[in-house]
C-alpha cells in the first residue's frame, strides 16, 4: 500500500474528513488531497504534522504490517534506552572532571600561595 493509500486509510478510521485534516495542516483541501492520491512528494516535516494531527506515529504510516512495526518500536525503545544510560554517563564524566579540575585549582592556588611566602620570607632574612 501506498503512503497516500495508508495516510487516507488512517485518517478514514479515525473519523476525519479531507476537510479537517486540510484544516489542522493549514493546506487547501485540493492540496490534502493531492497527498493522499500521490500526486505531491511528502515531506518529512509533512509526515511528522500528518501523524500528529491523527494522533499516530509515522511508523503507523510507513511500517508494513503491525509485526515490523512492534519490531522497530522496540528498536527505538532500545537505542532510547542507550541514549538515556549514555547521557547518564557523560553527566557522570562531566561531575567527575569539575572535581578533579577543583582539586587542581586548590593545589595550584596552594603551591603559588607557598611560593609566595617563601619568597617574602628570603625577602625578610636580607634585610636584617
Amino acid at each position: 500500500m501506498k503512503t497516500g493509500e495508508k495516510i487516507r486509510q488512517l485518517r478514514l478510521q479515525k473519523g476525519y474528513s479531507q476537510e479537517a485534516m486540510a484544516d489542522s495542516l493549514g493546506l487547501s483541501t485540493t492540496a490534502y488531497g493531492d497527498i493522499e492520491r500521490g500526486k505531491t512528494d511528502l515531506t518529512l516535516t509533512r509526515l511528522a504534522q500528518i501523524t500528529d494531527a491523527l494522533g499516530i506515529t509515522s511508523l503507523d504510516i510507513l511500517g508494513a504490517d503491525a509485526d515490523e512495526t512492534d519490531a522497530l518500536r522496540q528498536q527505538i525503545e532500545r537505542l532510547n534506552d542507550r541514549l538515556e544510560k549514555q547521557e547518564l554517563n557523560l553527566e557522570k564524566l562531566r561531575l567527575e572532571a569539575a572535581y578533579w579540575k577543583e582539586k587542581y585549582d586548590q593545589r595550584v592556588n596552594l603551591e603559588l600561595f607557598g611560593a609566595t611566602q617563601t619568597h617574602r620570607e628570603r625577602q625578610r632574612i636580607g634585610f636584617k
